[in-house]
């Protein structure tokens, strides 16, 4: 895949993934919580492939 494809797939996972997070926080369920822990094992995804090209 080329670069640029890349990066805005990463952009739209990373507006996804907050997305979730602040959904999750507006339900006070075992379904907001579970939207927040998916947006944040997102985000930790994405800052592990982020690092990952530095090590």
């Amino acid at each position: 895949m080329n670069h640029t494809v890349k990066v805005i797939i990463k952009c739209i996972v990373f507006v996804v993934c907050l997305a979730l997070i602040i959904m999750g926080q507006k339900n006070i369920s075992i379904t907001g919580l579970t939207m927040e822990l998916v947006g944040l094992v997102g985000l930790l995804v994405l800052l592990f492939l982020y690092n990952k090209k530095y090590q």
